[in-house]
């Protein structure tokens, strides 16, 4: 008779249990599910690393060792719609902003948001899930996975929100995107999590640990070097107004924001401060027409009192409106203005215009044909401010569109409007970005947001200072250095690329020398 240690007996009790669940249809995939919303809390606001990594090494080691490929489908369509549910559940909250006409469509969008963005998760796992062994199906499931993450950047317009990698937004592995961009985070965290169904629980895990370590150790050398602002550099004036989106465009209450900008525009700085180089409104800021010498315009000139003012406005050019960043210099006169190019489907143009004109659908920014601007620019601030390259809101969520930039700015300046965003989770997951996009272009990045959450970001992705959301107010801050141009900026994403050539070529030859074992055993 055959002893059997006690300390082993939980483990395997655990386990077996654990494939009997997973074995069920319907409980398989409300676990699956559950660790899809395990995953979620790495994401902003949690941002817990610790726990996101082990519900996606679960989910890899589950789904890879399953024989099924159709199973094996499933669950990555409930592990994706577990995910995206419960890192995009703010997506619910621009519906409800105008619940009469567009509240019936927020359990909608949540759904066919998240499970739409599952399918691409399901078609990885699919497509592993014929390599063979669990080894070389959770190989195949970290490419195939980086690769379809890669894509969210593009395809559709591209939506690149919740990436898996920016669960180490807080954690010095983000200083690994300066090298590799943020999708190498997200091949890094794919590895780790895949790795105990590689090389088996025991080792794999020490081995996962490793390789989500080792990035750590880089970033937290990157960050003992800081890059604190200068004592002469030049303070830029962050305005938040917090107003609320549902009262934003009510004509009564209109001159009572704009008069409240004016108002923190003009406010004398800190006892022993200067006065700011640059005074930022954030997005959408004025309601009025921008006239030279005439109304709005000569109130902010003379609120300003000779200082710059960036301001984020509506022009129109025909019959289509422009979201538009304008720089008023200290004459009053319009220096500069950018428009934005990257437009958000569904809130600044429907897709099928045409169709949804007939129909009498509008956008739910209640103007049904946002013109693009002509695409990314720089923006000479002049003097001690240098170049800024613009964003607004959106913009800043894609990695590319500020590599197209024509050529190498000095700092990052957004203006947005996240009072469409809620107040939970997604202003929050829109600043963390900014943090990764500052780390990527080695810039500094000062974004100004209508009720927050306005911040000064250094080009290590560290928030010196910031108003809190739902919270009216002003910033003075420094303006922090710049780095020279990181790896990312000058190659891209093509070392990662590189990477992932040598990952499939591995796959490759791993898949053969199965197959050669395989037909020697026979």
């Amino acid at each position: 008779m055959t002893e059997t240690s006690d300390a082993t007996l939980p483990r395997r009790s655990l386990r077996d249990r654990i494939t009997r669940v997973w074995a069920g249809r319907w409980s398989g995939s409300a676990f699956a599910g559950i660790l899809g919303l395990g995953m979620a809390t790495g994401q902003a606001p949690v941002s817990w690393p610790w726990l996101a990594l082990p519900a996606l090494a679960v989910a890899l080691l589950l789904i890879s060792a399953d024989p099924d490929p159709r199973r094996a489908t499933w669950r990555g369509w409930w592990l994706g719609t577990g995910y995206f549910a419960g890192a995009l559940f703010w997506i619910v909250e621009p519906f409800l902003i105008d619940a009469a006409r567009h509240g019936f469509m927020a359990p909608f969008a949540l759904a066919f948001l998240s499970g739409g963005l599952a399918l691409l998760w399901s078609l990885a796992f699919a497509l592993a899930a014929r390599a063979g062994s669990p080894a070389r199906r959770a190989a195949w499931a970290v490419l195939l996975l980086t690769l379809i993450e890669m894509s969210r950047e593009w395809l559709m317009t591209g939506f690149p929100w919740a990436l898996l990698g920016y669960i180490w937004t807080d954690s010095p592995q983000l200083q690994l995107a300066s090298l590799l961009g943020p999708h190498a985070l997200t091949f890094v965290t794919l590895i780790a999590a895949a790795l105990p169904a590689m090389l088996g629980l025991r080792r794999g895990v020490v081995a996962g640990l490793l390789v989500a370590l080792v990035p750590g150790l880089w970033g937290m050398v990157r960050l003992a070097q800081p890059v604190l602002p200068a004592a002469d550099a030049p303070i830029v004036r962050l305005i938040q107004p917090n107003v609320a989106q549902s009262l934003k465009w009510d004509s009564e209450l209109m001159s009572v924001f704009f008069e409240r900008q004016l108002d923190m525009t003009a406010a004398a700085p800190p006892p022993g401060q200067p006065v700011p180089d640059l005074v930022v409104w954030p997005e959408t800021a004025v309601a009025y027409r921008m006239t030279p010498g005439e109304g709005a315009m000569a109130a902010v000139t003379r609120a300003a009192g000779g200082t710059p003012v960036a301001l984020g406005l509506l022009r129109w050019w025909g019959d289509d409106a422009l979201n538009s960043l304008a720089v008023i210099d200290g004459q009053g006169q319009f220096d500069t203005i950018y428009d934005k190019h990257h437009l958000v489907p569904f809130g600044e143009y429907l897709p099928f215009q045409s169709l949804a004109d007939r129909l009498g659908i509008t956008a739910m920014t209640g103007i049904s044909g946002f013109a693009r601007g002509p695409g990314p620019q720089l923006i000479d601030m002049g003097g001690r401010l240098g170049t800024a390259l613009p964003l607004i809101c959106y913009e800043a969520i894609f990695p590319h569109d500020l590599r197209d930039a024509p050529g190498r700015a000095d700092w990052i300046l957004q203006v947005t409007n996240d009072a469409w965003f809620g107040r939970i989770s997604g202003p929050w997951q829109h600043l963390a970005q900014a943090r990764v996009r500052a780390v990527e272009q080695g810039l500094p990045f000062l974004r100004a947001a209508n009720t927050g959450v306005s911040a000064v970001i250094d080009a290590h992705g560290n928030v010196l200072s910031r108003l809190e959301l739902n919270q009216q107010g002003l910033l003075d801050a420094p303006l922090p250095p710049a780095l020279p141009p990181t790896v990312f900026v000058r190659w891209g994403n093509w070392p990662l690329l590189a990477l992932c050539a040598i990952w499939l070529l591995g796959c490759v030859v791993a898949g053969r020398r199965g197959a050669r074992r395989y037909a020697n055993d026979r």
